[in-house]
């Protein structure tokens, strides 16, 4: 088997092309691995570091737009995983043409190479984002969209794409969406990665509004391993919800942070809300349950003390990206 993942270089991708290439992921095992990745600014090839030198792996630096480049790379390809797309709320709020150029174009573009090159299975990875906010229980995958942010619109609008092409031509492809990601090589502009490297620096972060946000955490390792049961079993046409089953609020994730770097609540700034702010998210995942026998395996406590631990001891890895970014 060969896979392409696009945007493999990035948190999430880099995560399921190691797992994959370590042969975590049943009916995987020996599978050739693709990475196809732009490179942008939260693009890494230090991601990618501890499979790098793996027969079963290569790296394609191309543009997910470029259809040229996409037809040099397909052939020969039987699985495509989908990952690729600008993802960072606070910027799309801010620019949103490269939201809708990579994520919308970007995907159309993917789509219709991929169809040229008669790939035999494609996986669309997206966000719980695109169902907007909700007040209280949990949306199944047939709650209809209604983003709120640039982002999560550009991210609704590659899913009603993908939706399109199983429709219209048949293809098969299914739809993954996952909530809120954290672990290890996250790009530190996130949440957990950005008050976690500013809390180990003695450095202050920035609380939106009351901090009363809710969000369903979900450790990488269970997000990619669900995406791989997805890729091996899940049905064509369908989408499926990735969650990790814990729930917290923003202010409640901040205490929890500083408990684990030593800092305290003087350490917080409460900054003006972000605009179009979702309240709560939540994703039912009954049916990647019941259909593949999902279920997230990783504890949020260990999960989150084990992050800590892995950016005390990457500094070398984040360091160089925060300057770049001009995070702070």
């Amino acid at each position: 088997m060969k896979i392409l993942v696009t945007g493999g270089a990035g948190f999430i991708g880099s995560n399921f092309v190691r797992r994959t290439l370590e042969d975590a992921y049943p009916g995987f095992e020996g599978a050739e691995v693709v990475v196809y990745d732009a490179l942008t600014y939260s693009g890494n090839l230090a991601n990618l570091a501890p499979v790098a030198d793996s027969p079963r792996y290569t790296f394609v630096q191309a543009d997910i737009r470029d259809a040229g480049a996409l037809d040099d790379v397909l052939p020969g390809i039987d699985t495509v995983v989908h990952f690729a797309a600008e993802s960072h709320v606070d910027r799309s709020v801010r620019d949103s043409g490269i939201f809708v150029e990579t994520n919308v174009l970007g995907t159309q573009r993917l789509l219709d190479a991929s169809l040229r090159a008669g790939i035999r299975r494609f996986v669309h990875v997206s966000t719980d984002e695109v169902y907007g906010s909700i007040a209280e229980g949990s949306w199944a995958e047939d709650r209809p969209l209604e983003p709120n942010s640039p982002y999560s619109a550009s991210k609704a609008g590659s899913d009603l794409l993908a939706r399109s092409y199983f429709r219209t031509h048949g293809m098969n492809l299914s739809i993954t969406r996952c909530s809120n990601n954290y672990g290890p090589y996250h790009f530190p502009e996130k949440l957990i990665p950005l008050f976690v490297t500013n809390l180990i620096d003695g450095a202050h972060v920035p609380l939106y509004g009351t901090g009363e946000n809710i969000r369903d955490w979900l450790h990488v390792d269970d997000h990619t391993r669900g995406i791989a049961l997805v890729t091996a079993r899940g049905r064509a046409g369908e989408t499926y919800n990735i969650g990790g089953g814990t729930e917290l609020s923003n202010r409640d994730l901040t205490q929890k942070l500083l408990e684990a770097t030593g800092r305290d609540w003087s350490y917080v700034d409460q900054v003006e809300d972000r605009k179009g702010h979702d309240l709560r998210y939540s994703v039912d995942i009954s049916k990647i349950r019941a259909e593949l026998g999902y279920e997230p395996q990783v504890a949020f406590e260990q999960g989150l003390a084990d992050v800590v631990q892995w950016y005390r001891d990457n500094r070398a890895w984040w360091e160089p990206l925060k300057a770049r970014a001009a995070l702070r």
